[in-house]
């Protein structure tokens, strides 16, 4: 659920957004989370009359990118998306545009690390990745005030706001259900529709899956000069996946 809703998300914003057709992927074939991740977003990417000009793979621990990037920059794609963590992103990034390949990169949550910019510096500007949340996305505003103030200025990562929105949900949902049994808290969480979350309004789907908007931000120099994310779009889940 989670590697196709990401997916979905960021195949669209590809699509309709940046307006690009022709992706090239460097994934992780040892690591579930990255071959996911490329395998939903070949399917949501291809379905949206995108095409993968190339499809290459290294194994976690790689140091060295050189021959998957040399093909890559010869399939001349306009987006490269690398589905991994963001240590394996910061350094294809930086290798990348050593071998002359300017084309944006995309990632997943797996880049939600202030780590990221830090090691990859200017290679990763331009470049997006999906995540569940942006501090400086409008919801988030009052949460990220409050968070700094108890926990000496820090900013929130996504997985911050999503236990908090999870605690809350929980607790309205308790106040809600007809008794604190199990069959009618079940009940009232799964009839949870649009809570307003600080990351996104938040629906149980009848899958019992907790269903939200993505969130696309751009790695970009902020007012410090240091490399961060910057939140620029939401993506609505994918309808036909909730009629599956």
């Amino acid at each position: 659920m989670l590697f196709r809703s990401q997916a979905f998300a960021l195949a669209k914003f590809v699509k309709e957004n940046l307006k690009l057709t022709k992706a090239a992927i460097l994934y992780d074939q040892k690591q579930a989370y990255s071959k996911g991740l490329r395998d939903e977003f070949t399917k949501a990417f291809t379905r949206m009359s995108g095409v993968i000009v190339i499809d290459q793979a290294y194994s976690g621990g790689d140091q060295d990118f050189s021959a998957q990037l040399a093909a890559i920059a010869s399939a001349n794609p306009e987006i490269l998306l690398v589905p991994g963590y963001y240590t394996d992103g910061a350094a294809i990034a930086i290798q990348a545009r050593k071998k002359g390949i300017k084309v944006p990169m995309l990632g997943g949550d797996g880049w939600d690390s202030e780590q990221l910019g830090k090691i990859a510096g200017d290679a990763i500007v331009g470049s997006y990745y999906s995540n569940h949340s942006a501090p400086d996305q409008p919801d988030m505003k009052d949460f990220v005030q409050k968070y700094g103030a108890k926990y000496d200025h820090q900013v929130p990562d996504a997985l911050s706001g999503l236990g908090y929105d999870a605690a809350n949900l929980l607790a309205d949902c308790l106040r809600k259900a007809k008794s604190l049994g199990g069959k009618d808290v079940r009940d009232a969480i799964a009839s949870v529709k649009d809570f307003p979350g600080v990351t996104g309004a938040i629906t149980i789907d009848k899958n019992r899956n907790a269903s939200k908007s993505a969130v696309i931000v751009q790695m970009a120099k902020n007012d410090k000069g240091e490399v961060a994310p910057k939140y620029v779009a939401s993506v609505a889940p994918d309808a036909s996946a909730s009629k599956k």
